[in-house]
């Protein structure tokens, strides 16, 4: 079967082919470094690693790259709000965007190209929509010409007509009623402080979106595979992005868009703006672990909106829960034997349904059916006998294979606490010595600490209840 996205411009699901075979281009809109990303950005991010993982899955090499937008209104008003240089605004909040990336398990793209590093890049693509008659000066800032793009709108809806023509807008971020010519560089004003550029139009800084098409065209040439973002990118970010690089190199910008939805909270947008927010910290502090918050964000179709709530968060703990039986029964498969064909079957048709759903536009949902699926055979092969070591072998790889595009199947193994590794110690002198009143005493405690013991073949597995799995 082929892949197919639902490609936001053609507004249908389209057959995907990368322009080179096997190779496949990605530019993904980053952060913009004013304040840590909430949980709703990561939404986004966990729905583009899911696309990157499932295209490595399918045999492709990705080439990605994610911008970090580290100038533009906002970076600028947070620095001068906290009184400090911009990148020393900006810098810590990139680290730990990096470190909210390894903790949800989002695979690293191949670039990380930061603005303030690619500005002659940008005033070399504003020169290119001057002589192209794209581009204009007015007071020191040069303004994109919508008018003379007959095609513009064809991204997000607006029409030619809606123009407030003659008028501009500085802003980076502004809605469909303030359609107009919008900045590619801004000329310096007192606001911006310290912050900006020499140019040959004097003294400023890029507009935003000048930004992502000066970088994307950098790493990934002047034509590319895909683009995505979440849908609140569509206007005017991608909108103007496709105006001003096409515009500039007369190519087709980008070959498929794909945009996620929002994550909602009680039936409203998640947004800084709205004050409605969390980060990945603050989740996580509140005892959520961040196995179950990348079930959350990743077992919803991308284009459909999340709410994200305490009970969505608890269920995604009894999935996982049930999922790491099939897990467990794999670890004490044990003896001889050759497996089951009825087995073997199982696994090869849950692989068939779980690669025909994911690569029908990223379709989770039946992905994780085809998984559930196969935990429930394996407890029926389990009842009717017990699992030998090439079965057990057999399932763990195929967990592992899948696990490749899910990233949750497998507990991220930490290091025991002193005083449990020592409990788990006198626990194992005990059944040695068939004490199994102090052997059991000693499981129920640490099961009251949020730790559950499971006796395998290949040892004593404590489980916390926040779902890392610690491994004796």
């Amino acid at each position: 079967m082929a892949i197919v996205f639902y490609d936001s411009l053609r507004k249908k699901r389209t057959k995907f082919e990368s322009m080179n075979p096997g190779i496949v281009k990605m530019y993904t809109c980053g952060p913009t470094v004013y304040a840590d990303a909430h949980i709703g950005n990561f939404r986004t991010y966990i729905f583009e690693d899911l696309l990157r993982r499932t295209l490595k899955f399918l045999g492709y090499k990705v080439i990605q790259v994610m911008n970090l937008t580290d100038v533009e209104d906002k970076t600028i008003n947070a620095s001068n709000e906290q009184r400090v240089p911009l990148q020393q605004h900006t810098a810590p909040i990139i680290n730990r965007f990096f470190e909210d990336l390894d903790t949800l398990k989002i695979e690293r793209a191949e670039y990380y190209p930061r603005a303030t590093e690619h500005i002659p890049l940008m005033l070399d693509l504003v020169k290119k929509l001057i002589d192209n008659g794209y581009a204009y000066e007015s007071e020191g800032s040069i303004y994109f010409r919508i008018e003379k793009f007959k095609s513009y709108g064809k991204l997000s809806g607006m029409k030619l007509d809606k123009l407030v023509r003659g008028a501009r807008v500085d802003a980076d971020e502004y809605e469909k009623d303030d359609f107009r010519d919008f900045a590619l560089w801004k000329a310096w004003s007192e606001e911006d402080g310290e912050v900006g550029w020499d140019s040959p139009y004097g003294r400023g800084r890029p507009g935003w979106h000048i930004e992502c098409s000066a970088m994307s065209m950098r790493y990934l040439g002047d034509e590319f595979d895909i683009h995505t973002g979440g849908v609140d990118n569509i206007f005017p970010h991608h909108e103007n992005e496709i105006a001003q690089s096409e515009c500039a190199t007369g190519n087709k910008f980008v070959q498929y868009w794909l945009h996620s939805a929002h994550l909602m909270v009680d039936g409203m947008k998640m947004s800084k703006s709205l004050g409605n927010f969390f980060t990945l910290r603050e989740l996580i502090a509140k005892g959520y672990s961040t196995r179950s918050i990348r079930y959350v964000l990743l077992t919803s179709h991308y284009r459909q909106q999340i709410n994200l709530s305490g009970e969505s968060v608890l269920a995604a703990k009894a999935a996982l829960e049930r999922l790491d039986t099939l897990r467990h029964s794999a670890d004490e498969g044990a003896g001889a034997g050759e497996i089951r064909s009825d087995l073997a079957k199982s696994i090869k048709e849950s692989e068939l349904h779980f690669t025909r759903s994911i690569e029908d536009d990223l379709g989770i949902s039946g992905a994780m059916a085809a998984l559930f699926e196969l935990v429930s055979a394996v407890h029926r092969f389990s009842n009717k006998s017990p699992l030998n070591q090439k079965e057990g072998e057999a399932l763990l790889n195929f967990w592992k294979k899948v696990d490749s595009v899910l990233s949750f199947l497998f507990p991220e193994q930490k290091e025991l606490p002193l005083e449990v590794l020592e409990s788990v110690q006198i626990r194992l002198k005990a059944r040695l010595d068939r004490d199994f009143s102090l052997s059991d005493k000693i499981r129920d405690d640490l099961a009251s600490k949020g730790f559950q013991i499971k006796d395998t073949r290949e040892g004593t597995i404590v489980i916390w209840v926040q779902g890392r799995e610690l491994v004796k």
